[in-house]
């Protein structure tokens, strides 16, 4: 009775019913409920039983389908979905967010939870895409900006998810089910079929995760809404990819891995550019998900934990940035750090929540980012069936996620030093109300527990890292190495800063790759569109032509005759020849028209 209780219902139900409620409800019980209800998928996605419920014997749209499974991948999204949807909706009463904002923000986080608990490719993409649209409706909501922020956001996740979509029909054509391996009645192999339909998978599910090239969205786009809004914008849908990306590439590819690790480098170097607080936290989130994209492309128990040890961990102390980052824009107005500084000294339960956040993002020892970042570098350089790798294969990738972990110092020493720690405010300012406080500090608690408690977040992993029978390589947090190589990434980043602090106070901004492909986009689809447009009409000119000639010929055949070679002497007439009228009427041409049909129609029958 109590396993049905927790197994009759997917999780996202209860959220998308509170969402579509709350509208009706005042602000402090429609919050309220909010924020129980996602508490409660918390301890629900925890206790639920493992396996595949509600299907295969179902069906979605005539297919077999699984609604709700639990395995200890989906077991893990959903706790930390639950757990920072429950402190954001208390952030975002406490922000002064409007009800209909709240409530598209719960439709975001039951989707996001509709797609980690899907049994199958079909109920996968159809959340997938209901994620895509419910986030854009949380964007729109702030207006302004926001709403042509928007606009480019909801078409390049359409592009995302139209190759993803593609992937899952030529993936079900050659296994003949959309179900995961996993699963009852599942196929043999795991993963989206290789080949062509893994590519599209790959740029599909890229596009969600912000591989470089199709990131350009990310940090165009969290820094518009409403500052509530972005503390849940940036957890849903990138984690959710690297969830996705997960269920494609189970085995691992070294061609992700690779993309992970250049992902941390890009994220982490633009981020540095970067004075706007809002925008250099969403390059970060790029980066950190180079991490998560870089374990799941190594493979293997070791990186796949750290993996999803990384999505738990940037979770908090991403959404705890975001959260401190929106409380400054909430008390001064102001989103530029060099408009800012010496907040420390009026706002020390923000500082103090934004340092615990930072230290946690750039894995210093102590902090849980240390923990997970450590299990993805240690996994870099070890194949799970031969040892340790030759030099240029994974080595080269633990160079670039320990240069990604120097630049990600780099930019958090710059955001603090401007906005919290150098100079002065020129103003006074209030700190962070009391609900805000509440949720900040209770992310900045677990960000600190789970980094000196590492026992309890590898309760929650797939696999148990510290088992010798189930990875090859055992991982032991704090070990001489790996203290000492996160205070030497600490030392270089701050090292590093000083060094180019001066050069990057001048620095205007600098262009990424949407400079150079939103141009080329819109000219080149200007130039289409003229294109076609011309074609069809010297076509149509043609066409218009041809059509008032042939007339003019069939009521006047004169016209042609003396166009040819001789005039119409050539046809038996003379000078002297009478003008027989050849003008005829419109009636004439139909009745002549409709014999000469019905003979060929005769001749054609016979």
């Amino acid at each position: 009775m109590v396993e049905f209780a927790f197994t009759a219902v997917p999780p996202a139900v209860p959220v998308l019913a509170v969402a579509l409620l709350l509208p009706l409800l005042s602000r402090r019980v429609g919050h309220a409920l909010g924020a129980l209800t996602a508490a409660g998928v918390m301890g629900w996605t925890y206790l639920v039983p493992a396996g595949a419920y509600l299907g295969p014997e179902l069906t979605f749209l005539g297919f077999d389908a699984v609604l709700f499974n639990v395995d200890p991948f989906s077991r893990l999204m959903g706790v930390v979905f639950g757990l920072i949807g429950a402190a954001a909706v208390v952030y975002s009463y406490y922000s002064d967010a409007e009800n209909v904002q709240t409530a598209y923000a719960l439709t975001y986080v039951g989707s996001s939870l509709g797609a980690v608990f899907a049994g199958d490719w079909l109920t996968l993409i159809f959340f997938w895409e209901l994620m895509a649209v419910t986030s854009t409706l949380l964007v729109w909501h702030h207006g302004g900006k926001a709403v042509r922020a928007g606009f480019r956001y909801a078409l390049l996740h359409g592009i995302g998810g139209s190759l993803l979509m593609a992937a899952i029909v030529w993936h079900y054509a050659e296994v003949g089910t959309f179900l995961f391996a996993s699963v009852p009645g599942g196929p043999a192999v795991a993963g989206i079929t290789a080949g062509l339909p893994a590519a599209l998978a790959a740029l599909g599910i890229g596009v969600n995760v912000g591989f470089i090239g199709l990131h350009a969205w990310l940090p165009d786009t969290y820094p518009r809404p409403h500052v509530a809004a972005s503390v849940f914008l940036c957890v849903y849908t990138t984690k959710t990819g690297v969830y996705g990306m997960y269920r494609a590439f189970p085995e691992g590819h070294i061609w992700i891995a690779y993309m992970g690790g250049a992902m941390a480098v890009f994220g982490a170097t633009f981020a540095l550019f970067q004075n706007d607080m809002r925008r250099l936290l969403s390059y970060h989130i790029q980066s950190q998900v180079g991490y998560m994209v870089a374990g799941v492309g190594i493979g293997g128990a070791l990186a796949q934990s750290g993996a999803f040890a990384h999505v738990f961990n940037h979770i908090l102390y991403k959404g705890l940035l975001f959260m401190t980052a929106g409380v400054v824009v909430y008390r001064t107005g102001r989103e530029n750090l060099k408009k800012l500084g010496g907040l420390a000294r009026q706002m020390p339960v923000t500082a103090g929540a934004f340092t615990v956040a930072a230290l946690s993002i750039a894995g210093f020892p102590g902090f849980n980012g240390f923990v997970s970042k450590g299990i993805v570098i240690s996994a870099s350089h070890y194949d799970f069936a031969k040892g340790p790798l030759p030099i240029g294969d994974f080595y080269t990738l633990e160079w670039l996620l320990l240069l990604g972990g120097v630049g990600t110092f780099m930019s958090f020493i710059k955001f603090g030093y401007y906005a919290f720690f150098h100079g002065e405010y020129d103003g006074s300012v209030a700190d962070a109300n009391r609900g805000q406080s509440v949720a900040m500090l209770a992310v900045a608690a677990l960000c600190v527990f789970y980094g000196l408690v590492p026992g309890a977040l590898f309760s929650l992993l797939p696999f148990d890292v510290t088992d010798g029978a189930v990875v090859a390589h055992v991982y032991k947090t704090y070990t001489v190495g790996h203290v000492v190589e996160g205070v030497a990434l600490a030392v270089a980043g701050l090292v590093g800063f000083y060094a180019a602090k001066k050069p990057l106070s001048k620095l205007g901004r600098v262009p990424d790759i949407d400079a150079l492909y939103g141009p080329l986009s819109f000219y080149g689809t200007r130039g289409l569109v003229r294109g076609v447009t011309e074609t069809y009409a010297a076509v149509d000119r043609a066409a218009v032509a041809a059509a008032n000639a042939a007339m003019a010929t069939a009521r006047d055949p004169r016209r042609l005759t003396r166009r040819l070679p001789g005039g119409t002497a050539e046809l038996g007439f003379g000078e002297d020849t009478e003008h027989v009228p050849m003008d005829t009427t419109v009636g004439t041409s139909v009745l002549i028209l409709t014999v000469v049909v019905a003979l060929a129609l005769v001749v054609l029958f016979a």
